[in-house]
């Protein structure tokens, strides 16, 4: 269960430099995410402002008024075919993992891109050695598509990704 502080909330405005924060954490000390370049708070609100205006869901994890974790859903490929499929993406701050927000956040993206007329999403998981993420996934209903060996190079290893994909469609009224 989430800490009973947690808040789960839209982003705002006032969010991207703590979101930029915590990824920044991911991309430097980390293998689960293949950027290499720290994005700029600039870039976090470009994408905020991009989903918004997608209708698409991009929520934070708040503890004691801090942004503990975000998530978001985006385009998964821009052809336009592929406009009812998203990709989430979920990051916690390192000292607020293993206290439920990231069920409580991927729910809430779940139930924002069911609602934005989404019926696929996508989890693409770099194999850390960690089964946590795909865990998550599992526990919210995803279940395994594939697996693309070694497809990203990052801190001098090859990384294979786990495929992972939830039917938004199977809560919707016949």
């Amino acid at each position: 269960m989430a800490d009973s502080e947690a808040i789960i909330r839209p982003a705002t405005s006032r969010d991207p430099e703590a979101v930029a924060d915590i990824y920044a954490h991911y991309v430097l000390h980390t293998v689960a995410t293949f950027e290499t370049t720290v994005p700029s708070v600039a870039d976090w609100e470009r994408r905020l402002d991009d989903l918004a205006g997608r209708g698409l869901p991009f929520v934070v994890a708040e503890l004691s008024g801090e942004v503990a974790g975000f998530a978001y859903a985006a385009p998964w490929r821009p052809k336009p075919a592929y406009c009812h499929t998203v990709e989430d993406t979920i990051y916690l701050a390192p000292g607020a993992i293993g206290r439920g927000l990231g069920t409580a956040l991927l729910r809430e993206v779940i139930a924002g891109a069911a609602h934005a007329g989404v019926r696929q999403m996508i989890a693409v998981i770099a194999d850390t050695g960690s089964d946590a993420s795909a865990a998550l996934h599992r526990r919210c209903g995803f279940t395994e598509a594939g697996r693309l060996t070694g497809v990203g190079r990052k801190q001098g290893r090859w990384i294979d990704t786990l495929l992972l994909q939830r039917d938004l469609t199977a809560d919707e009224p016949e």
